[in-house]
């Protein structure tokens, strides 16, 4: 008897780590398609995380939203026109290319096209301001000794 008591004593913990269910949508399939457009969504609070991955709970709210959007018989589309109606363009994980954002999705193109000029045109002006070595009949001789030397030894 007494080594039932310690086992579950021991088991004890593990039950207390249950955690909450999610809510789930009756219609099965919904709760996929729910899923699918969540992966699509940026969660507002944590901002590198998609809504369906987050557990923030103004992404439990928002999951909970686009779920009631679809019962009502919401298309994909009208969902994510609503949401970015909401809440701007910064709902969507993947932000269109606009005339406010092309900094954005071509500023770092553009910042490395000209590192990448500026890197060549140093050098090329490097390479014309430092002259070439010329070494003087004396100095090669010299060289050519200390060379003779070291294969000696």
């Amino acid at each position: 008897m007494k080594k039932i008591l310690i086992l579950l004593f021991c088991l004890l913990p593990t039950f207390s780590f249950a955690g909450e269910a999610q809510d789930m949508a009756e219609n099965p399939e919904l709760e996929k398609r729910m899923i699918v457009l969540a992966e699509k969504l940026r969660c507002l609070v944590c901002q590198n995380e998609s809504l369906a991955s987050s557990h923030a709970d103004l992404a439990e709210d928002l999951r909970r939203e686009v779920r009631e959007l679809m019962q009502k018989g919401m298309s994909d589309d009208e969902v994510v026109d609503y949401l970015v109606s909401r809440y701007g363009d910064f709902v969507l994980y993947d932000p269109p290319v606009k005339s406010y954002t092309m900094l954005l999705w071509f500023g770092p193109f553009a910042l490395l096209l000209v590192a990448g000029l500026g890197l060549f045109f140093q050098l090329r002006k490097r390479r014309e301001t430092v002259p070439e070595a010329n070494l003087t009949p004396e100095a090669h001789q010299r060289a050519e000794a200390l060379l003779k030397e070291e294969e000696k030894s």
